[in-house]
């Protein structure tokens, strides 16, 4: 299975959702999802003073693309903030955060796993 066909549509359309882990600080727009393959296209939202320390530091099993719409989260384990306009593209298998936030911070992401031959 895939992602579903989606022509041009209002993302506001599209509900928050709490993330996993049921932080109510912590929401995503669920852009369009596989949903056995578990990948995603999402908006992730944390709302000022938002803190991801109970989901610990993360590791997922396929790629992830982030990019910083606005505002901006410190990566509690790198001891590193980072703001709007930035961009990771993380691997599989690779760590990161958790994060913390003061302002607030929206960022659009793209899952997807590795291709065969890769």
């Amino acid at each position: 299975m895939s992602k579903p066909e989606i022509e041009f549509t209002p993302i506001t359309d599209i509900d928050y959702t709490l993330c996993p882990g049921d932080n109510p600080l912590i929401k995503e727009r669920i852009l369009a999802a596989d949903p056995v393959g578990g990948v995603a296209t999402r908006i992730l939202r944390y709302e000022p003073g938002a803190d991801s320390t109970e989901l610990g530091v993360q590791k997922h099993e396929f790629w992830e693309e982030v990019y910083i719409i606005e505002g901006s989260f410190h990566d509690l384990s790198l001891d590193r903030t980072f703001v709007a306009g930035e961009f990771a593209c993380r691997p599989p298998g690779m760590p990161h955060g958790p994060w913390r936030t003061d302002d607030g911070v929206t960022t659009y992401e793209v899952r997807y796993h590795a291709r065969a031959e890769d």
